[in-house]
């Protein structure tokens, strides 16, 4: 299911999903997906979409449906609880078509918490897809709820960032190796030397960050490849087209664990 780039390994491709009103509505910042995206890239995935839609049942439904035949992996944040707007799960079966069903662990876990308290509206929380995988997560309360390629995530930032501990090792691909050059050279003189550079290494990854609030330099450029001595190669061409006078230092190929930091 990944998608291989002319020159490059095949990569494994991951959505992202944001669900909820409140975060379309700008009541909650989305503090998830740049969490996940970053976590992601430190685990060599690639993810190529991250959409916020709100919740309803019939749009959950489609958007995981899509995302999971493009993607390797789904993740979801947002809309699974006890309240009336918590509709992920019933969108997730309605996207593979599966009822939903209440699961006896969930079950017995809502009444260990719970014990006497235990209404309604939260055994709503143990309603999930047929075919459900849970998986323990640390010393979270409950499971992370796994459909298919889909991993359900709640919208609380620290529990899913629990959650995702728990099950990280999943999310594997091969690793991004990244080198960045950092120059006096405007960007208008550099786009000349980034064309040719993909000319001669296709499907590489280059990116070009100009700044105007740092003293130190002008423009930071990335250059991003799974095949570490083919971006050798790729930042040696490279810097074989700038002029030396403008070059501020060059950050030689290390594994990529966070994107650009450039504005």
């Amino acid at each position: 299911m990944g998608n291989a780039a002319l020159g490059e390994p095949e990569e494994t491709t991951a959505g992202i999903v944001i669900i909820g009103d409140e975060v379309l509505s700008g009541k909650v910042r989305d503090v998830n997906s740049p969490f996940l995206l970053k976590e992601l890239y430190r685990q060599g995935v690639r993810a190529q979409r991250v959409v916020t839609i709100p919740d309803d049942v019939d749009v959950i439904a489609g958007e995981v449906r899509s995302a999971s035949e493009r993607f390797d992996f789904v993740l979801t944040s947002g809309g699974v609880g006890p309240t009336h707007d918590d509709l992920t799960f019933q969108g997730v079966a309605e996207a593979f078509g599966v009822p939903l069903h209440e699961d006896p662990t969930l079950s017995a876990l809502l009444l260990r918490h719970f014990e006497d308290r235990l209404t309604q509206a939260a055994r709503r929380m143990a309603l999930v897809p047929v075919g459900t995988r849970l998986v323990q997560a640390g010393d979270t309360r409950f499971p992370l709820c796994v459909v298919r390629n889909v991993y359900v995530f709640p919208g609380v930032p620290e529990i899913l960032k629990a959650k995702f501990e728990a099950v990280r090792q999943e999310f594997r691909g091969r690793p991004f190796h990244q080198v960045r050059v950092y120059t006096w050279q405007n960007e208008t003189t550099l786009a000349a030397c980034l064309e040719q550079t993909l000319d001669r290494f296709p499907g590489l990854a280059i990116g070009s960050y100009p700044t105007f609030d740092k003293r130190e330099y002008r423009v930071m450029l990335t250059l991003e490849s799974r095949d570490r001595q083919r971006l050798e190669e790729a930042r040696d061409a490279l810097l074989g087209l700038i002029d030396p006078a403008q070059i501020v230092r060059v950050e030689e190929p290390e594994r990529a664990g966070a994107g650009p930091t450039g504005s």
